[in-house]
């Protein structure tokens, strides 16, 4: 690879903790829209099976809606504030221990940099040298793989879950509500098909994974969900209950 295609490919690629992080927050981002957008597509489509009110659909829809963004960021505060009480838990042992016996602990950090791949003198300077620098950052980051100025935040990650379920549950409730009675269903899934295939697309570019199996699994998912709940509300519908 020549020099410049090496720099060009290397700005390409992410660096950095926040960068890191960034990329998490979209890969989460999308998979919440694409929560929002499978979940409530098989409800309001399976309401239509059974009923042709659009009031029951829109009923339905709005309440799979509130109720899913709702569970998702529930869940998402739940879930981040455990593992951020991991984290300080484990930040508060290794700042006792920094704090207790640092000659052992500059060792530690030196056997992890050897480790690693860092002849012993080498390991052993950087190390220390990290150490004088910023001695529980550096051992936060080597042992740990924790950044403590970037612990994980409960209620941003509940916010984002919220918010994106919301934006990806609007389209397929917006669809079958606005279409006439008789192309509901079909504009609906044409919708979120369409939808899903740029969720899709957009998680396989975050993941720098090829687009086409990531396409395909989204479209194959979503077509299913909305086939087996159409059939049950076309099942409900007909048997009368």
């Amino acid at each position: 690879m020549t020099r410049v295609g090496h720099e060009a490919a290397t700005h390409d690629e992410p660096h950095g903790g926040g960068m890191a992080t960034r990329l998490n927050w979209l890969r989460a981002a999308v998979l919440g829209a694409n929560d929002g957008i499978v979940s409530t597509a098989g409800l309001v489509v399976g309401v239509a099976g059974a009923s042709s009110s659009r009031t029951a659909v829109l009923t339905a829809g709005l309440a799979g809606l509130f109720a899913g963004a709702l569970a998702m960021a529930s869940g998402e505060y739940v879930s981040v504030s455990s593992q951020r009480d991991s984290e300080r838990a484990m930040l508060a042992l290794e700042r006792r221990e920094l704090a207790e016996n640092p000659a052992a602990e500059v060792a530690e950090l030196a056997r992890l940099y050897q480790r690693r791949g860092l002849a012993p003198e080498l390991a052993r300077h950087v190390a220390e040298r990290l150490t004088e620098h910023d001695a529980f950052a550096a051992h936060a980051e080597a042992e740990l793989g924790i950044d403590p100025e970037q612990l994980a935040r409960p209620w941003h990650a509940a916010f984002a879950s919220l918010l994106s379920f919301t934006v990806g549950a609007v389209l397929p409730l917006l669809a079958i509500t606005l279409s006439p009675a008789q192309a509901r269903v079909i504009v609906t899934v044409i919708a979120v098909l369409a939808a899903l295939t740029g969720t899709g697309a957009a998680s396989a570019a975050l993941g720098r994974a090829p687009r086409l199996p990531a396409v395909l699994r989204n479209v194959l998912g979503g077509a299913v969900a909305m086939g087996v709940t159409y059939g049950i509300g076309s099942l409900i519908g007909a048997s009368g209950i």
